[in-house]
């Protein structure tokens, strides 16, 4: 479990982000459009995983936005922007900023991707919530760069998981 903090209180999450290395968990998300989508939709490219708590908080917009610019600019490689808000937020807002460049993934619907990475937060305000995290994964879904942002108030650390991919 991870020990993380929001607003000066310490939270726990379900577990740790998976290791360095590690074969990513398989995971089945809501997609936009209320499909599912796997982990092997996305096999043969590099995958930047940006998982946050809810995309109406400034840090998480803040956070798709700069993900958004940066994807553009990377060869082989999405940006999957997983929460567990409804899809029809994370349409909107994606539709509303016009951005391109990301994938939108819901947990919403059976809450095990925040259990199998280690991200569902246990306690406090936003107790069910997805912590704040990155994992990035190259073209076999092994995990090459991962953080748990130890403060929800915090920005991922965008050069440190970009920088595994250049």
């Amino acid at each position: 479990m991870a020990k993380i903090e929001l607003g000066g209180e310490k939270v726990t999450t379900y577990g740790n982000l998976p290791s360095m290395d590690e074969k990513a968990p398989h995971f089945e998300l809501i997609k936009s459009d209320l499909s599912i989508g796997t982990l092997e939709d996305f096999k043969g490219k590099r995958v930047v995983m940006n998982i946050f708590p809810s995309i109406d908080t400034g840090v998480c917009a803040t956070s798709v936005r700069n993900f958004n610019k940066k994807a553009s600019e990377l060869k082989n490689t999405v940006v999957l922007c997983i929460s567990r808000d409804l899809p029809f937020a994370q349409q909107r807002f994606v539709s509303d900023e016009e951005l391109k460049n990301v994938t939108n993934l819901s947990d919403f619907r059976d809450r095990n991707f925040g259990k199998d990475y280690g991200v569902e937060m246990l306690d406090g305000a936003f107790e069910g919530l997805l912590s704040r995290a990155v994992v990035v994964l190259d073209e076999n879904g092994h995990v090459i760069h991962s953080q748990q942002v130890s403060r929800i108030e915090d920005e991922p650390d965008y050069l440190a998981a970009l920088k595994t991919l250049l």
